[in-house]
Parts: C-alpha cells; structure tokens; sequence
C-alpha cells in the first residue's frame, strides 16, 4: 500500500513547470475516423485534507479492491467520451496574478487563452451521466454503507480514506482509465442532516454553503450570526470585505486548486475531469472554469456568484461545464431562500441562483407532478428517478437527455447593494 502526501510545500515546484505542463495538456489530440472508443475507469486514489490543510493522496491497495457486480446489472461500464471545446489559460501564474491584480487594486489584466480541445464525457448520453452520479453518490459513503452503488466487477472500490470521526473536510475519490490517459476527479458535496446526510464534514461544509452561495455572509435576517463581518445595515454589503471572506486557504476553493495542482503533477499528461454533486459540483465547476477542464455537476446551487467574488478570469466561453438538475429541487433552482425555507430552518444561506456553463434540466414538476421539494435534492433522486430509465419528453424528439442549454439572463440578490462600505466607527 503506498500513501502519499502531497503538501503545499510543492507549490513552487509545480508552480516552475506550470507551463510545460499545461502545454503538454492543451496539445489537441489527433482526429481518429468514426466515435471514440468507450472509456473504462477504475478507482485509483482517495483523497482528502488534513487539518492543516495538507492535500492527501491514499492509493487503493489491492487487498482492499472489491469487484461485487450490482445485482441484475452488467459488470462492464463504459463511460462514452466526446470532444469537447475548451478554454484554458497559457499560463497558471498569468491567471492568479490577474486574479490577485482584480481582488487587490480592482484593476483587470487581460489573460491569454488557449482554445483546445479535449475528450470529456458525452453529458448528451444517459448512461454516461448515470454512471458519473453513481460516483460522486459514492463519495459521500462508505462501501457496504446503505446507499453505496456496487459499480461492477471492472470497477475497483474500497474503504475510503479521511472519514475518521475527526475529519471535517474536502474529499473524495479520484478515477483513472488503466493507460491514465484520463483522470476523474470526484468532489464530495454537503453532508446535511436534513437532507439526508450528516456526518463530521458537515460544520464545514455548511460554513462553506454559506459563505459561497449567500447574498451577503448568510445574513438572512437579525436573528442570523453571519459568517463574516461584511453587513453594514439594511440591504447593505461591502462588497470588498466579502470577496476577501472567500480567499481563506482553509476554505474549499483554495484546497481545490491545491488538490487539482497535486493531482496534475501526479498525472501530468492526462485529462482531468471533474465531477460532484451539490457543493461537491460547484466547487468542480469552479475548478473547471480556472483549469479549463471537462465537468459534471448535479443539483449544484448556481456558482456563477461565487466565480465573479473569487474574481476568476471569464475565459471566452464555459461549455466545458455542464449542469444537470430538475426542477423540483429549490438549492439548483435557487428558491430555497427566505425566512421560513427548508434551508433556513436548517442554518442554510442558498441565494444564489445562476449556474456558469450549460445546464440540463429535468422539469419534474410538470412532466411528473413533482412538489418542489428540498429532499428532492439528494444524488439518489436523480439517479433511481431521472437517469435509470429514458427521459419520455427528450426520448420523442429522439435525444436521451434534455438539451444543455446556457441559462440566460439570469438575477440573484437583486434586494442587495453591493459598494464600498467600510465599517462605521
């Protein structure tokens, strides 16, 4: 069994090679006649983050593997891959220094892109999206835990590493094809009691909801203790004040991008993709947009806030993102908001509304007389409800899944002045 630590300590290591590395990435591949084959994937890693922050990486050993095939399914899953078009900056540095320039001075600085293109999962299949939700579902359990889908004999699973009752933090799993020719990076999202889940990550993970996907510090109403100090009375937010709130390291973005830069030198000349469900699926789009990488999320509050605050460079285009909700679900659509909503009730902030990227939705609500309903907002929903069987709607038109569109015009907050308003006195 091999453990490996990967700290920050290597950060101006993989900081020296950004860009060998990204050019090596961002070299198209070659156009070959007919469909791309079926990828298979294994699980490969588990990963997860001390309390200080140090990103781990445990290998699986082999007397942990187990190969228990579903009953009734196939013990073979292919994940069908397509070429996707994507954007990503030339180099890593450029882009935290136009981050670091914006968040300091609120200047720009312009970033070169580099428009390639890459293989990312096909999000127009069914199966394909299937199987990615059954994998980032298992990110949040155990193996043999109720909930955890078997994902068949030629998919390698074992108990995962950085679930002690002491751990409060980032995780996952981490999948790769036999050749490495292609990496899955999945996020855990929030572990919420009253959604279904719980657990010793959920302090965090809620301090993270709340700061990433409320209109100002989860100041809901007076009774609230806001998770930063960026209130200033009435409909009132220093804007300046809250987009430094974001910037902690000990917070979830800045892990990522740790984690995806340990994942990269481990596995430099692979594709990454990204996938999650919930905050786990924000946080991979977020990722996505920074690296330019191929990603999944399902019922992920909008994040598109949270990416302007984080002042992430908007490269030409984000369809590399692809998010998959329904309608009956209030975190994705973004009405689970006001005083008296399930997510206030439980200490949740989720204001935000407006998703980066393309999104797929489902509209359960007229097409099955779903009621819009919180605990409608769990993975297993989408996977036993929506993608086990054939969407009828998008079947009679002859597709498999609705198809992802850009959310336009979308508004969040608008109750809200955001300014310049430093503390009084």
């Amino acid at each position: 069994m091999l453990f490996s630590t990967v700290t920050s300590y290597l950060a101006s290591y993989l900081a020296a090679f950004a860009h060998d590395r990204l050019s090596v990435a961002v070299t198209p591949a070659h156009h070959d006649s007919g469909p791309p084959a079926p990828l298979q994937f294994e699980l490969r890693h588990l990963h997860a983050v001390s309390s200080d922050a140090r990103v781990l990486f445990h290998d699986v050993p082999p007397a942990a593997l187990s190969a228990v095939a579903h009953a009734g399914e196939p013990t073979s899953y292919p994940l069908r891959p397509r070429r996707v078009r994507a954007h990503r900056p030339r180099s890593i540095e450029a882009f935290h220094r136009a981050r670091r320039r914006s968040m300091r001075f609120q200047e720009s600085e312009a970033v070169d892109w580099e428009e390639v293109e890459v293989e990312g999962p096909d999000v127009e299949s069914r199966e394909t999206l299937l199987l990615l939700a059954k994998m980032t579902n298992n990110a949040y359990l155990e193996p043999g835990e109720q909930g955890w889908y078997e994902l068949g004999d030629r998919w390698n699973v074992s108990y995962p590493f950085g679930w002690e009752p002491d751990d409060d933090g980032f995780r996952g799993h981490v999948f790769a094809t036999p050749d490495n020719s292609t990496i899955v990076l999945s996020i855990k999202g929030t572990s919420a009691a009253f959604i279904g889940g719980g657990g010793p990550t959920s302090k965090k993970d809620k301090y993270n909801d709340n700061l990433l996907f409320s209109c100002c510090c989860a100041r809901v109403d007076w009774t609230w203790t806001t998770v930063c100090d960026c209130y200033r009375g009435g409909w009132k937010c220093d804007q300046t004040c809250l987009e430094k709130a974001l910037t902690d390291d000990s917070l979830f973005y800045p892990i990522g991008t740790n984690l995806y830069n340990n994942l990269t030198y481990l596995y430099p000349h692979s594709d990454i993709w990204m996938v999650g469900h919930s905050l786990g699926g924000a946080l991979a789009s977020l990722l996505g947009v920074t690296f330019g990488t191929p990603t999944v999320a399902f019922e992920s509050p909008g994040e598109k806030m949270a990416a302007s605050r984080l002042h992430l460079p908007s490269p030409p285009e984000v369809q590399h993102i692809t998010h998959v909700y329904h309608t009956a679900d209030p975190i994705a659509m973004g009405t689970c908001n006001g005083v008296l909503s399930s997510c206030a009730l439980g200490g949740y902030a989720m204001e935000s509304k407006c998703h980066l990227g393309k999104s797929v939705i489902y509209d359960t609500v007229s097409e099955l007389s779903w009621a819009v309903d919180i605990r409608t907002h769990t993975i297993v929903n989408v996977i036993e409800k929506l993608l086990a069987n054939p969407w009828p709607p998008s079947d009679a038109v002859g597709r498999e899944v609705p198809e992802a569109m850009p959310e336009e015009d979308c508004v969040e907050c608008y109750s809200w002045d955001f300014g310049d308003y430093p503390p009084s006195k």
